[in-house]
């Protein structure tokens, strides 16, 4: 993340990093054009991180996989929130994502996360829980890294432009067993930008490939009777809906591209006194939470700030239950969301209760320099958890067909509307397993 190039951003020449700022000194640094792994996409009000490539999101995000509350998910999608999701699919998900959590012993003596206890023992001391979190990073490996036996990469600043090695993405886990079986082919840099629905069934794909400049070099299409859509929250419901106005799709369901949300998710920095600090060197793996879900409704990730040098900053990823919720559109061509900034608000609210009462303990304060905004303490017009525009149940029958046109089927966080109060990763694993069954 120090020292990024062309690999880094999806056709961009510029870093667009959550933290922006230490200090009034930018952290965005130029880089060569070309086709990278991560991409910052601006949707109006609110804008989106994501991954682009073969692995989608697992290729960038923090590979944190807790388990979502039963309640929440009663709440939000009951259609799922049953006995069998919970001790079937979720176990199988966490089996075949190789979920895995970092060894007490380590956690505790390890340089590599004085950020991690020291956020833990400051919520501890506010009478807050604290969770150790799964995550598909080979833990085995990170040990490895510490000892110096085989090259470093969470101990190397890399993370959300990827991992080179420790990272269990999908290539190594999901879409290597579909590899094994002889039946997959694989096309890199080639993007599905409209589905036709034929009159005898059935759909024809139009792709556009590029080359490694990130140009388009040719048109190709390619037929199937059923299409499993797994680009995404964004990817999947702007293509339904561009497909749609194109007059592609003419039987869509007017439900897509409604129940969109950010999954409440805010961050904050807070300022500790040199009697706390979080270390020079740290992991860029999260592993402790602050779960408040049963008493403010926030999920909240002790996140990793490496900067090299020692900060004293206690960084947050918090996600907040909220019932806010927009729609997904295409204006001019162009994916937006109808959501409004003061849409943000129940989540700040939730996330701030939880942080001022660990401030009033701990005698410390937010950090305001983090967000390229003079005096901004919570981010709220980003995220990393995109949800919604296909939700399970309504834009979808109960095997995750699309309404009007059966044959496509979705498989990602375009299901799931808006908010789960935890990290989707495994829930959205664990439903795309849930209808892979119903569809066999």
């Amino acid at each position: 993340m120090l020292n990024p190039d062309e690999r880094s951003v999806w056709l961009g020449e510029s870093t667009s990093q959550p933290v922006k700022t230490v200090e009034g000194v930018s952290l965005d640094k130029p880089v060569p054009f070309g086709p990278g792994i991560l991409d910052y996409k601006s949707l109006g009000e609110m804008s989106v991180y994501r991954g682009i490539g073969y692995g989608g999101g697992s290729l960038v995000n923090g590979g944190i996989s807790p388990r979502p509350l039963q309640a929440v998910l009663e709440n939000v999608i009951p259609q799922i929130a049953d006995s069998r999701f919970f001790k079937h699919y979720l176990p199988m998900a966490e089996r075949r994502l190789k979920l895995n959590s970092i060894g007490p012993a380590f956690f505790e003596e390890t340089e590599w996360y004085q950020f991690s206890r020291t956020a833990r023992d400051s919520a501890q001391r506010s009478g807050y829980d604290v969770v150790s979190m799964p995550n598909f990073y080979d833990f085995n490996y990170l040990k490895r890294e510490a000892a110096g036996s085989v090259p470093r990469s969470a101990l190397a600043n890399e993370l959300i432009y990827g991992n080179n090695f420790g990272r269990k993405s999908l290539p190594h886990t999901y879409l290597a067993r579909a590899e094994a079986t002889g039946l997959l082919t694989v096309k890199t840099l080639t993007e599905v930008v409209s589905i036709k629905a034929l009159r005898r069934g059935g759909f024809d794909l139009t792709c556009a490939e590029r080359d490694a400049s990130g140009a388009v070099v040719r048109n190709s299409s390619t037929r199937g009777k059923r299409v499993f859509l797994g680009a995404g929250s964004i990817g999947t419901t702007e293509l339904l809906l561009r497909s749609q106005a194109n007059g592609e799709l003419p039987r869509l369901s007017s439900e897509v591209g409604k129940g969109w949300g950010a999954n409440g998710n805010i961050t904050l920095g807070r300022a500790n006194p040199i009697s706390l600090p979080t270390g020079s060197n740290q992991s860029t793996i999260s592993v402790t939470g602050i779960d408040c879900r049963s008493s403010l409704g926030t999920y909240n990730e002790v996140a990793p700030l490496p900067l090299g040098f020692e900060n004293h900053i206690s960084y947050y990823l918090s996600i907040a239950e909220t019932s806010e919720r927009c729609d997904f559109r295409l204006v001019e061509g162009q994916p937006q969301v109808t959501w409004r900034q003061s849409q943000s608000e129940e989540a700040v609210s939730k996330v701030q209760h939880t942080f001022d009462h660990m401030n009033d303990v701990e005698g410390t304060t937010y950090r305001t320099d983090l967000f390229g905004q003079d005096g901004k303490v919570f981010t709220d017009d980003w995220t990393y958890h995109p949800l919604g525009g296909a939700v399970f149940g309504q834009a979808t029958n109960l095997k995750g067909r699309l309404k009007g046109h059966e044959g496509l089927i979705a498989v990602d966080g375009s299901l799931l509307p808006g908010s789960i109060g935890v990290n989707p990763l495994l829930t959205i694993t664990a439903l795309a397993e849930r209808i892979m069954d119903a569809n066999a």
